[in-house]
């Protein structure tokens, strides 16, 4: 679907051979680290909240209507981003994932720039995300087009942003 550098991106399940087990580890780790920059840290998956819980355990029905996407470096699942079923037309950017490891290799943006991609071939004129206000992610978005909108979730620290689908990213 995408590569920046040596980053791929592509479909799961399908067109990857990132198995449910590297899926499910990536969006562990994502909530794991999610509710300790919330100030509720976890010790395991098993006492995160049950909705988490049940993408982790079965990512393939937790996200069924919409598309999960995978940064692989090589064989390995290094990276995973969800765009769900548009709402109102607009599908959102979630779980947006690198892992630590894999950071500053342009994993983020290979993503972002699919999830995008995958947006506009599908007919959608504006993507929306939520991101806590306090993650470095928010300079990223902007650079990639997104600007601050009115929210539609109501989260205190929750910062939600928007773009159209088919702007090319600001070069900088």
């Amino acid at each position: 679907m995408t590569e920046h550098r040596a980053v791929a991106v592509v479909r799961w399940p399908g067109q990857t051979p990132a198995s449910v087990d590297a899926v499910a580890a990536l969006l562990a780790a994502y909530h794991l680290r999610t509710e300790a920059e919330k100030g509720g840290p976890v010790a395991d998956v098993a006492r995160l909240p049950e909705r988490y819980r049940a993408e982790i355990t079965d990512p393939a029905t937790a996200f069924a209507g919409d598309v999960v996407l995978v940064a692989l470096l090589g064989d390995a699942a290094v990276g995973c981003v969800v765009v769900t079923s548009p709402a109102n037309g607009q599908p959102e950017i979630k779980r947006l994932w690198t892992d630590p490891e894999s950071r500053g290799r342009g994993v983020a943006s290979a993503l972002l720039d699919a999830a995008l991609g995958h947006a506009a071939e599908n007919g959608a004129d504006t993507v929306r995300l939520s991101v806590w206000e306090w993650t470095g992610a928010i300079a990223l978005y902007e650079r990639l087009g997104f600007t601050v909108t009115d929210p539609w979730d109501e989260r205190d620290q929750l910062v939600c942003m928007q773009r159209a689908a088919h702007v090319a990213p600001d070069p900088r």
